[in-house]
């Protein structure tokens, strides 16, 4: 026959002592706390000892904790500084393209700024050009040369008008429409401009070559007395050209001449300007002689 579930303890002393011991170890416990939290009211370096003791025991554990979370911390640090490190990096070469960029921009806008200046003083010359006007083409692989001008007789624009930069003179108005015009360039071989030396005067004849230079002929021949940097401005010989314009400078010698690079590319010219034919100035009459009686 099985025992009852409820059997009671005071059958086994095991059990009894069991319960007392668990119980006076409870209350022992309470009593020991209650005096433990008494004395360290009272008296609290009375445990300065234990605590000191129980640092020491727990040192070497805390230790080996400590160097751990310094180690993780490292860890982290460097990937997350890595990380960082190379956000930065990226961010810095997108700054400096950037400033690249903005830096030719800027030197870009300042030379333009120069040749709108150069041209608002030749705008102001006296007398006043008939237009300033933009420059829309021009021909770089051909024999002709031509290019072609964003005014035409809506802006007083006529046929034989000189056209030049800020640089030099370009060429001269070939035809005319209503709002463009057609300019024979200085470079085709069809232009043919009286010119002189600009240091002495020296008298020539600037021909295209239809390859981007001009030749310079003197009109003098004999001894060729030009040399190399010689620069060339228009005599006014003739009219149309207003004389003293710059237009080439001599980069080769020849038996009659030179070759010169022309100082007004039609490639680097933006706006140009549209002048009145020059005319020069007729000499004064002279008055008869009377005759004598």
């Amino acid at each position: 026959m099985a025992p009852p579930a409820n059997r009671r303890t005071g059958f086994s002393r095991r059990a009894q002592y069991t319960i007392f011991i668990s119980y006076f170890a409870g209350v022992a416990g309470v009593l020991l706390g209650v005096v433990l939290l008494v004395v360290s009211f009272v008296q609290p370096e009375a445990f300065t000892g234990m605590r000191a003791l129980a640092a020491d025991v727990t040192e070497p554990a805390g230790h080996v904790a400590a160097t751990g979370r310094a180690a993780s911390k490292g860890v982290f640090a460097t990937v997350a500084g890595f990380i960082k490190a190379g956000s930065q990096h990226a961010r810095l070469e997108h700054e400096l393209a950037l400033a690249k960029t903005r830096l030719v921009e800027a030197r870009a806008t300042q030379v333009e700024n120069r040749r709108l200046k150069a041209l608002l003083g030749l705008s102001r010359q006296n007398p006043a050009p008939v237009v300033v006007t933009r420059l829309t083409s021009s021909t770089a692989a051909s024999t002709r040369r031509f290019a072609t001008l964003a005014a035409g007789i809506d802006s007083g624009v006529q046929k034989g008008m000189p056209v030049r930069s800020e640089l030099g003179l370009l060429g001269r108005v070939l035809e005319v429409g209503q709002s463009s015009a057609r300019v024979l360039l200085i470079t085709d071989t069809e232009s043919l401009v009286p010119v002189r030396r600009a240091s002495d005067g020296v008298p020539a004849f600037a021909q295209g070559t239809g390859d981007g230079t001009i030749r310079i002929k003197l009109i003098s021949l004999g001894l060729n007395p030009l040399k190399k940097g010689d620069v060339f401005v228009t005599s006014g010989s003739g009219g149309l050209y207003r004389p003293g314009t710059p237009i080439a400078i001599a980069a080769r010698l020849t038996r009659d001449g030179a070759i010169a690079q022309v100082l007004a590319n039609p490639s680097d010219a933006d706006y140009v300007l549209v002048d009145q034919p020059f005319a020069p100035v007729p000499p004064p009459a002279i008055a008869p002689i009377p005759d004598s009686q």
